[in-house]
């Protein structure tokens, strides 16, 4: 086979590739497996490669990201730093804090008191990693999630900063991670979206989410996030009272009239719009059946809590997940808003924490025993840190965090991820980072590889210039590859 395909010269582009060699995708992928180096070999440029090919053997087929929007406290959480407690209500060192740049909102303030966890931290697993006591279920699942304490982002508000995590650039109008792996890899199940986004909330103050970070950018429409609802219609307007067989006429007629727009203007999406509109009729069929929870059986309640039966709760979208992404949803996001504890944190911070905790660990365990987390990849984490002094005024029982980009904490279990390992280390005060820093470009290369796509070759061109999601940086996180 090899020396068959190399007989066919370097000039072969694509098209004639994939048309004379008789080959379909699956064959092309086998191919691109036994050897790696075959497109090259072939004289395909990086830009070349065949859509929803892999570049390479993947660890995961899919992506569950759960986002604590608003950025979590990793000093109450994960980072466990004995010294803020010792030195609570003294002032932060110069030295540490440097001339790291502030938000407006403590820039100004007259002191930066230090001011250490309310809450008490033990070690769990293997690997000893120091978890809060506000996350029992997590402790539970050490030995199955690798925690990164060195992530760290240059964007300092949460507009950029979660732009940035989402889609690579701290700017609107990129497209999001979810939409560069639809557009990379394809979709598994042609009557479900490869890319779909739940939202939940908590008490606390909720920084908003809104469609642009599971916006297409300049890709083709296709490979937008689908929003689903919480409402008694997931999908808003895909049941308008027409029964099937009326749809199936009228959209028979619709993409008619828009062939013949397609003839006479050549507009790409025109053709997109009718891939929609087919989803969106297969979707009627699929999208039923997969958001009812009420025949999920006691054990499943019982690991995911009681709240998995309310819809738009934080356990109920975790509980989604797992049957989107079994189901074959390439990438499914979960945004749970609530955690900007700028003040009153030790009691926002613990509601949010109870309304997380069960459910994540409970994604997790559930995975594994469907025999679906080695080929899952669950990430959780926020889109910066806090600070490590206190903002406003530090009380005996209060205190709040401000934004803290140079150093946070996320998780990752499943798909290829080593488990029960801690990776990155930061200062005694968890402001710096003091071993291994995971920058937003390197944590999406890692997340692109261990799907089995190059960052550096998973490219679209677009107004002449070459984009990426990592656009001209990122590198590997070898440490935490399996």
């Amino acid at each position: 086979m090899e020396k068959e395909m190399l007989e066919h010269g370097l000039n072969m582009n694509r098209r004639r590739f994939l048309s004379t060699m008789s080959l379909g995708v699956g064959s092309v992928a086998l191919g691109s497996l036994l050897m790696p180096d075959l497109f090259s070999r072939l004289g395909f440029n990086d830009d070349a490669l065949p859509d929803g090919v892999a570049h390479f053997a993947p660890k995961a087929k899919r992506v569950i990201y759960l986002f604590q929007n608003g950025a979590p406290a990793q000093q109450e959480l994960f980072d466990f730093k004995p010294k803020l407690r010792e030195m609570q209500g003294l002032e932060m060192p110069p030295s540490v804090r440097g001339n790291q740049r502030l938000t407006g909102m403590t820039a100004n303030q007259a002191t930066f008191p230090l001011v250490g966890s309310f809450i008490d931290f033990k070690q769990y697993g293997q690997s000893q990693a120091w978890i809060s006591d506000l996350l029992p279920y997590t402790a539970r699942i050490a030995d199955d999630i690798c925690i990164i304490k060195s992530m760290y982002t240059e964007a300092i508000n949460h507009d950029p900063a979660l732009t940035f995590l989402q889609t690579g650039a701290q700017q609107g109008n990129r497209p999001s991670m979810g939409s560069w792996l639809s557009y990379g890899l394809g979709n598994e199940n042609k009557n479900l979206p490869a890319f779909t986004v739940l939202l939940s909330r908590g008490i606390g103050n909720g920084q908003g989410v809104y469609s642009k970070l599971w916006a297409n950018g300049f890709l083709d429409s296709v490979h937008q996030g689908v929003q689903f609802s919480n409402g008694e219609d997931p999908v808003l307007y895909l049941r308008d009272g027409m029964n099937r067989d009326e749809r199936r006429v009228m959209l028979d007629h619709l993409a008619e009239l828009n062939n013949n727009a397609y003839q006479e203007f050549g507009d790409p999406e025109i053709m997109t719009r009718i891939k929609q509109y087919e989803m969106a009729y297969r979707m009627q069929t699929e999208v039923p059946e997969v958001m009812d929870l009420s025949k999920e059986p006691d054990s499943i309640v019982k690991l995911y809590g009681p709240d998995c039966l309310v819809p738009g709760t934080f356990a109920a979208n975790c509980l989604l997940a797992r049957k989107l992404s079994e189901k074959g949803v390439r990438f499914v996001q979960l945004y749970h808003q609530g955690w900007d504890q700028h003040g009153n944190l030790p009691f926002e911070i613990r509601s949010q924490a109870k309304d997380v905790d069960q459910a994540s660990a409970a994604l997790v365990t559930d995975l594994k025993q469907q025999g679906l987390l080695d080929e899952t990849l669950v990430i959780w984490g926020g889109e910066f840190g806090r600070t490590s002094y206190t903002q406003g005024k530090l009380t005996a029982d209060n205190y709040g965090r401000d934004h803290h980009p140079r150093c946070f904490t996320i998780w990752m279990a499943g798909g290829g991820v080593k488990p029960g390992i801690v990776y990155g280390e930061t200062d005694d005060f968890g402001y710096n980072i003091a071993k291994d820093p995971v920058h937003v470009h390197d944590f999406h290369a890692t997340v692109l590889h261990l799907l089995g796509l190059n960052h550096e070759k998973l490219i679209f061109k677009h107004l002449g210039r070459r984009y990426r999601l990592t656009d001209v940086a990122g590198k590997l996180v070898n440490g935490i590859l399996s």
